[in-house]
């Protein structure tokens, strides 16, 4: 099952490693006065030069990446240090003997299932028997799409994806919204590539796949039905749009009446599958008809037994975390090692609290938020994400190239932006969520069967604008168009990207450019096509639109032109919503930072004038340090560039940077007045 698409998010950080006990981390809060690393820099570098090594060279010499990690830095150490916080509730739930049916007794025996390897290990894969019976029993077409469709249940559905949310055009109504699916890996060009680096990335997923089988029962046949698997996903690889072409509102949104859609795809019946779905509608929303159409087709031309085959694999991938350790292996090898450059698998605790988040979000939010989460970071969150919504006013009033009409309506929808901050005001329910201390795989299909149930009473109803799609404890932020909201979980709401006790060079340099960045998005290349109430609808005057579109295309060019790792150049089209809310943000955020005290003082901390901490907190929160096999995935798919230019992008198109550095025209990234690209 698919959930709704997030847009715009920072990148999410993943689960870390090495970090301090509960107690020391809240000390260390606390007693926070230095919020620099100045023995991070690298002042063998001139700020204009390369300024994301000037702030963090030092730091990016020495640091190494944990081995069970396939990158490390700000993002990774804030989540590590959240895992913490979450380890300790859950500790404490699973040795409480709370009362069955509490918030308490669900996340703490939920947990408890996970950690329970002994068990895990005993039942093997039976978990899963019935359900690998069940495909071995299908006798035809009709049937296996039968069974792909009631498997959504369960969270096993199979084909094709789909969620229920927003229809974009209709942003107050839910619609039933169907996406390309099939594959399992990142995207199409992994299968269509024929560099050597993509045939190395096949060969190792057909041997995971074929290690799969082997685990199931099937080792005379596992090669050949790995190769199988991969044939068939090649061929559905053909059908589906590019990450850049993903990127695009318009062309993603396709709304078919069921009947006509029927006689496009004949071999699929759709007044069944909906009907096993429980989605009663006359229309769909189809980003990706090409897909369908492929899909449709390939189910008479692929024989019966290779469709069983693909579905086989495609239950034993999504099930290999909550199966046997040789599983849980075979599964790290590809996904971890080949893919993201991981060398050992992270420690099972901190997988299983991750586990939980994904599965009772809001329960496991509402006691994060609880023990951890301050009335007063939220007033001051407020303040800020209002102050910076004053300068964006200020500066779309001030831009030069937009006629007052579209300056007018972008105001008003500035002004119309939701804010969300640290938790939502009402939690879900998940009364109806049955957990058992020694059941794992009964529990996660426990709490995918309340997920479904939850989106699909959806259908027919308004859109709940107040619903969170990310969980509290996230170290992550996101602006969606159709609710025009910007969003800041709790969990981004600390060090390094805030702290109370910081001056406000430091707080606006580093979540202040977060707010900006996602106010930003509102008018980025995709957001900019959606109104103030959140529907897909131009509202801008042909003559701004041309100039937009001239603008963010030299940004596009601009960040085409930076390369890493082998020379792989970052894809400025795949990028352009991002690198526009990371120049926007924190221009917006500077602004609203020259508006403090401090930001017209000259009073100098660390040896460092106010407006120096700000681009020094700002390049700081970007500091990451990448494997090079995930630099060369998030290269392909990532529509966020790599941290470098996220900080030398920005910075070397803003008049206030050269001067804070008085960075001379002789610097190697000087760039000229006329030539620096801007939109907002």
């Amino acid at each position: 099952m698919v959930n709704k698409k997030l847009w715009a998010i920072l990148p999410i950080a993943a689960l870390a490693f090495g970090c301090q006990s509960n107690k020391s981390s809240d000390q260390k809060q606390a007693d926070r006065t230095v919020f620099l690393d100045v023995s991070g820099m690298d002042t063998t570098v001139h700020p204009g030069d390369n300024f994301f090594m000037y702030a963090n060279g030092q730091w990016l010499k020495k640091t190494v990446i944990p081995p069970s990690e396939s990158g490390w830095g700000s993002f990774y150490t804030l989540n590590d240090e959240n895992l913490q916080k979450l380890h300790g509730i859950l500790d404490k739930a699973a040795q409480s003997n709370s009362k069955r049916g509490t918030d308490q007794q669900k996340v703490g025996d939920f947990y408890s299932s996970g950690m329970d390897t002994l068990t895990i290990e005993k039942l093997g894969i039976s978990p899963i028997q019935a359900q690998l019976k069940k495909i071995d029993d299908l006798k035809s077409i009709e049937e296996l799409i039968a069974y792909s469709a009631d498997g959504f249940k369960e969270g096993e559905g199979d084909l094709f994806s789909f969620y229920i949310a927003a229809d974009e055009r209709m942003s107050n109504k839910n619609a039933a919204t169907f996406v390309q699916g099939g594959l399992n890996l990142p995207e199409s060009s992994y299968y269509l590539d024929q560099d050597e680096k993509a045939k190395k990335i096949r060969e190792a997923y057909t041997n995971y796949l074929s290690k799969l089988f082997t685990l199931a029962g099937q080792q005379a046949t596992a090669k050949a039905d790995a190769e199988s698997v991969l044939k068939i996903e090649t061929a559905i690889a053909k059908s589906h749009l590019n990450p850049v072409e993903l990127r695009d509102p318009i062309k993603n949104y396709n709304k078919v009446a069921v009947a006509a859609f029927q006689k496009e795809t004949p071999n699929l019946n759709w007044n069944d599958i909906l009907g096993r779905l429980a989605i009663k509608t006359d229309t769909l929303l189809v980003q990706q008809p090409k897909f369908y159409v492929a899909l449709n087709n390939l189910l008479k031309s692929e024989p019966l037994p290779v469709w069983k085959l693909k579905l086989k694999a495609d239950l034993l991938n999504s099930s290999a975390t909550a199966l046997t350790k040789d599983f849980r292996n075979a599964q790290f090898e590809l996904y971890g090692k080949t893919l993201q450059g991981q060398k050992e698998q992270k420690e099972r605790w901190k997988l299983m609290v991750s586990t939980v988040d994904d599965n009772l979000g809001e329960v496991l939010g509402k006691l994060f938020t609880e023990e951890y989460f301050k009335p007063e970071a939220k007033k001051r969150m407020l303040e800020l994400v209002n102050n910076l919504e004053i300068s964006y006013r200020d500066r779309i009033e001030k831009l030069d190239w937009m006629t007052p009409e579209t300056k007018k309506k972008a105001i008003e929808k500035l002004q119309a932006f939701t804010k969300k901050i640290g938790y939502p005001d009402k939690w879900k329910d998940y009364s109806d969520v049955e957990i058992n201390k020694d059941t794992y795989y009964a529990n996660l299909q426990a709490a995918s069967r309340h997920a479904y149930k939850e989106m699909i009473e959806k259908m027919g109803k308004p859109v709940d604008k107040t619903e969170w799609l990310m969980t509290t404890p996230t170290v992550n932020a996101y602006y969606n168009p159709p609710y025009n909201e910007i969003v800041f979980p709790a969990g981004i709401l600390q060090f390094p990207f805030f702290d109370a006790n910081a001056d406000d060079a430091i707080n606006y340099g580093a979540i202040g450019a977060v707010i900006g960045h996602e106010m930003t998005h509102g008018f980025d290349d995709q957001g900019r096509q959606y109104d103030k109430e959140g529907n897909l609808k131009d509202w801008w005057t042909p003559e701004d639109a041309t100039k937009f579109t001239t603008k963010a295309n030299q940004v596009a060019s601009l960040y085409d032109g930076f390369t890493l790792l082998d020379k792989q150049h970052v894809n400025g089209k795949l990028t352009l919503g991002e690198n526009l809310a990371d120049i926007g943000g924190l221009n917006i955020a500077f602004d609203a930072f020259k508006k403090t005290k401090q930001g017209q003082d000259a009073t100098k901390i660390d040896g460092f004038t106010p407006d120096q901490r700000f681009f020094l907190s700002f390049a700081q929160v970007w500091r990451i340090k990448n494997s090079d096999e995930r630099m060369s995935m998030r290269l392909k798919v990532d529509p966020h560039s790599p941290e470098e230019f996220r900080v030398n992008g920005p910075v070397y198109n803003m008049e206030a940077f050269y001067q804070a550095f008085q960075v001379p025209k002789t610097a190697k990234m000087y760039v000229a007045p006329e030539k620096r690209v801007a939109v907002w």
